[in-house]
């Protein structure tokens, strides 16, 4: 059954408010994008946009934990990262430059010791290697990749190199195939 009355409204506004939030987020930036004109993109005053996310830090966390369930297969059943759902999810990634634009500059922003993002994508990345890390023991069992290589190293190596690509994409998408060159490399590491 699906959600009725004030609770579907309010859960409407608030995809809408995390709709202009991405949209101008991946546009601007963080730092150049104001609660302002994320609420006046959603049809609200800025006090009521602060009624559904408290600070522009939540908002922004909230449009970054967006931005993965966007990229994350509904076929999918299990929530397990793995070599080939990475490489889905920089094809996904090829389509949709304003999300891989944010993303690149949000991650740079999160090295910042004192960044809102920073709690996040260390944890992004901790699960996301830990979950590539699994499936590459996986394929080592089953010999299709060398077990002289630490599993780690090669999820580090393969995340590592879809991000690069990521930002090789955005400044020459014409000549850059994020796909195709992150299945080389992971030819390449199976041998």
């Amino acid at each position: 059954m699906s959600a009725r009355g004030p609770y579907a409204k309010g859960l409407a506004k608030r995809g809408e408010i995390l709709d202009a939030a991405l949209e101008l987020f991946a546009q601007k930036g963080y730092d150049r994008t104001s609660v302002r004109e994320i609420a006046r993109q959603a049809g609200l005053s800025q006090a009521g946009l602060l009624h559904y996310f408290s600070t522009k830090e939540e908002l922004f966390l909230e449009v970054l934990r967006r931005r993965d369930d966007r990229t994350t297969d509904p076929q999918e059943q299990a929530h397990r990262h793995s070599v080939d759902r990475l490489i889905r999810a920089v094809d996904r990634n090829s389509h949709e430059p304003g999300l891989v634009r944010l993303f690149v500059a949000m991650s740079a922003e999160s090295a910042e010791e004192d960044s809102e993002a920073r709690g996040f994508f260390a944890e992004r990345y901790r699960w996301l290697l830990e979950e590539i890390t699994d499936d590459i023991r996986g394929h080592q069992a089953a010999g299709d990749i060398t077990p002289t290589l630490p599993p780690e190293d090669i999820a580090s190596l393969l995340v590592a190199a879809a991000d690069g690509l990521q930002v090789q994409w955005l400044l020459d998408p014409d000549n850059v195939d994020m796909t195709a060159r992150l299945r080389t490399l992971w030819q390449a590491l199976k041998g």
